[in-house]
């Protein structure tokens, strides 16, 4: 069965009271128990924003560089994430619906490549 990223850049959450927040919570984790019990839930989880380290590597210069924090061209970063595996585009869809409703702010949905089985 295929699996999809469903996610959310933070840039896409706008700004809302605490409270606004507060009351998401429990819709999100709520969707997640569904997930679960669907037998569709790989993963999910919201990322640290200021808190959590944030670091890059980079290969281009022939040698790999990591660095702390995003690279400076970074207008957007993810805020958080859900992987499920699920049958086809539509079921995918449909969980991308659930957790955004549930959110409260757009998420998109992407279909991982297939993976070829190792030899």
């Amino acid at each position: 069965m295929p699996e999809y990223l469903i996610y959310f850049n933070q840039q896409w959450v706008g700004d809302h009271p605490e409270e606004w927040y507060q009351g998401r919570g429990p819709l999100a984790r709520a969707v997640t128990e569904e997930m679960k019990a669907a037998g569709v839930y790989v993963f999910a989880g919201g990322l640290e924003e200021e808190d959590g380290p944030v670091y890059s590597a980079d290969p281009t210069s022939g040698e790999v560089l990591v660095t702390d924090g995003p690279y400076l061209e970074t207008k957007e970063f993810l805020g958080g994430f859900a992987l499920v595996r699920v049958a086809d585009d539509e079921a995918a869809k449909m969980w991308a619906a659930k957790v955004a409703e549930a959110c409260g702010w757009p998420h998109e949905v992407r279909r991982f490549k297939p993976q070829r089985p190792s030899s």
